[in-house]
């Protein structure tokens, strides 16, 4: 690899580059495919959704917690409507690739990094935005368990 940004996680890697290599329509469904597979949240944040950091640069209302598990790894929740599903797909591949991985794995993600999954032919602008909006509220998160 010649450029400079960092390596993604490996999980997240392959599916950016699955998106990339992936026909115009096969990535749709495939982020479709994603908000199917978003868990829902446990029990504890359906009870007290105080706990839910909110993004409200994001259009569709996105809600999102963190929990670092004793090994130091990151469990990441996510409360998406499943009328918003490009984003609740969104926040699908951010669980698969990135729930369980260590703080500095997923701060050193590059902010932009979702750019290079060929999204920007299906999502609008305003949509992009609140992805990116959503991963720095995300590493934000992060930081403040790993401050802890």
């Amino acid at each position: 690899m010649t450029d400079a940004a960092p390596a993604l996680p490996e999980k997240l890697q392959s599916i950016v580059s699955m998106f990339r290599s992936a026909p115009k329509p096969l990535r749709l469904q495939a982020l479709l495919e994603y908000s199917k597979k978003l868990p829902g949240l446990p029990e504890k944040y359906l009870e007290h959704p105080e706990f839910l950091q909110p993004v409200p640069e994001c259009t569709s209302p996105f809600f999102l917690v963190t929990e670092q598990d004793e090994q130091g790894g990151m469990h990441l929740y996510f409360k998406v409507p499943e009328e918003a599903p490009t984003v609740r797909g969104y926040a699908g591949i951010l669980h698969e690739a990135l729930d369980g991985a260590q703080p500095e794995e997923i701060l050193s993600i590059p902010d932009q990094f979702y750019m290079d999954m060929g999204l920007t032919e299906l999502i609008t602008p305003m949509r992009l935005r609140g992805m990116g909006a959503i991963l720095m509220r995300l590493k934000n998160d992060v930081r403040e368990h790993a401050k802890a």
